[in-house]
Formats: C-alpha cells, sequence, structure tokens
C-alpha cells in the first residue's frame, strides 16, 4: 500500500467516524522511517495519551452504547460496499498518477469524491440493520 493509499484510507475512516459520531481525533496518521526510531516513540506516546485523556469510546462522545453498536456496524457493513471501495481505489489511482499534491489539494479531492458517498451508504447500511433486527448481534 503506498503513500496515498494510505492518505485515502485514512480520510475514508475519519470520515466514517464523523458520521459514526466518533472523535477523528481517535485516528492519526503520521509518518515515520526505520531510522527515527525517537521520532516513533514520542508520536505513538503522544498519541496514546491522547486516547487515553479522551477515555472510554462513545462514553466520551456522549453516544449511548447501543447507537454506537448500530453505527459501528453500519460502518462495517459501509466499508464493504463495492461501490465506496471502489470509488477509494479509483481515487488513490488518481492520487498516485497525478503527482505529489498538497494536503488541501488532497483533502478537496477526496471530500469531492468519497464524503458524500460515505454518508448515504452509511444511511442505507443503518436502515437495513435496523429492519433485519440484527442490531444486537
Amino acid at each position: 500500500m503506498g503513500n496515498y493509499d494510505a492518505i485515502v484510507t485514512a480520510h475514508v475512516t475519519r470520515r466514517l467516524m464523523e458520521v459514526v459520531g466518533v472523535k477523528p481525533e481517535r485516528l492519526a496518521l503520521e509518518w515515520a522511517s526505520a531510522a527515527e526510531a525517537p521520532l516513533f516513540v514520542e508520536l505513538i506516546t503522544d498519541f496514546t495519551n491522547k486516547i487515553k485523556e479522551m477515555g472510554p469510546l462513545g462514553e466520551a462522545e456522549g453516544i449511548p452504547l447501543e447507537d454506537l453498536k448500530l453505527k459501528l456496524m453500519a460502518a462495517r457493513s459501509a466499508v464493504k460496499s463495492v461501490r465506496l471501495r471502489t470509488r477509494f481505489g479509483k481515487l488513490a489511482q488518481e492520487l498516485r498518477d497525478g503527482g505529489p499534491h498538497t494536503p488541501d489539494v488532497i483533502e478537496a479531492k477526496m471530500a469531492e469524491k468519497v464524503n458524500d458517498a460515505i454518508s448515504r451508504e452509511m444511511a442505507k447500511q443503518e436502515k437495513a440493520i435496523m429492519e433485519s433486527g440484527s442490531q444486537g448481534a
């Protein structure tokens, strides 16, 4: 997986987290080479402390457990959607083929290409789960 694949995956995951109601700060994508062990340790330590400060998933966001379960099930189903996976793959390929991009350009392309699709797929999956009655599964 290349850097652009990782960037797209992180964006999609953050967007799903936002739709679910989970703080997107619970995900970090940082770069450190094998030669940067002290930086790696610092990144991991800082992130771990940040998560501890936020508290338990859902509780820290004020989301009732049953609502959180439903939304996480919908998110898991949404990312399995062939339509979304194809869109993510095409976007990563477009970024790779287009050469280096600034973070703002990458973010704008991702917002344009995937944000609405994620929201629609999540709503579709939540509805399907609620209609099937499998929320407690």
